[in-house]
């Protein structure tokens, strides 16, 4: 087996409709993330902002279950699933231009549920649950957790979580805000894909700079915030999607996008 076939099994991808889901394939381990799948995934992500046949990704894990977090495993074997300059599983400090969607069934603890956190949106089955149990271990969710989840959802009840360790359910997190859209059980993926295809609709250059308008405008304040967003809307003015926008509006007919 190359090492190719072995991270297709290991990540694989679907492409459709603009569309890219991919799955977390270790459902024997809980889709415990090894160096293997970090590398597969960032490479995934690599694939989603590369192809401009592509406009939002889908995160998923397979078998019921979004990730237990680090392959403990390999990890007392020397092998670690955080990647320079990506972070853990390839994905918690890297910069993905497009949107990304988490669909999550089961458990998404530690590191998977700081993986989800790195998504733009999370579409979660009503008995799925997140837990970042980092400081039984004598750890802390070092990976985006304690940065991203007071910033998510209330601040005390993100320090709850932190402290104790103790889970938070997906209804708790849709409550909060956490969670986007929530699900029946086994249907957080489909429910997903469909909000992706709605998306995906959507101008792929402007889908992107709202990413990054997001990304560079957080904490700054107001005056700030518009010089910066400025600097990356305006652009926009002058793009063949931007008056293919306005047309198929006048022409009350589906935009065909170039992404330019």
């Amino acid at each position: 087996m190359t090492t190719t076939e072995q991270a297709t099994e290991l990540v694989p991808t679907d492409r459709r409709d603009g569309v890219l889901t991919i799955t977390i394939n270790r459902p024997k381990q809980k889709n415990a993330i090894n160096r293997d799948v970090a590398v597969a995934v960032a490479a995934a992500l690599d694939d989603l902002d590369a192809d401009p046949t592509l406009s939002v990704g889908v995160l998923t894990g397979a078998g019921g279950t979004f990730s237990a977090g680090m392959d403990l495993k390999a990890f007392t074997g020397g092998q670690t699933p955080i990647l320079p300059g990506r972070g853990f599983g390839g994905i918690t400090r890297a910069e993905v231009r497009k949107p990304l969607i988490a669909a999550v069934e089961g458990w998404a603890l530690g590191g998977g549920f700081e993986m989800v956190l790195a998504c733009d949106v999370i579409v979660a089955a009503q008995d799925a649950k997140f837990g970042l149990p980092e400081v039984k271990r004598g750890l802390i969710a070092g990976e985006g957790g304690v940065i991203r989840l007071p910033r998510r959802i209330p601040y005390h009840v993100a320090v709850k979580v932190l402290l104790t360790g103790e889970p938070l359910s997906a209804v708790d997190a849709k409550q909060y805000g956490l969670v986007s859209e929530l699900t029946e059980s086994g249907a957080a993926l489909a429910s997903a894909q469909e909000l992706a295809q709605r998306i995906a609709g959507n101008a792929p250059l402007a889908l992107a700079r709202v990413k990054t308008v997001l990304r560079e405008t957080q904490g700054l304040d107001d005056a700030e915030a518009f010089r910066r967003q400025d600097e990356d809307a305006h652009g926009l003015l002058d793009t063949e999607d931007a008056h293919e926008g306005a047309l198929a509006f006048a022409e009350k007919r589906a935009p065909v996008w170039r992404g330019r």
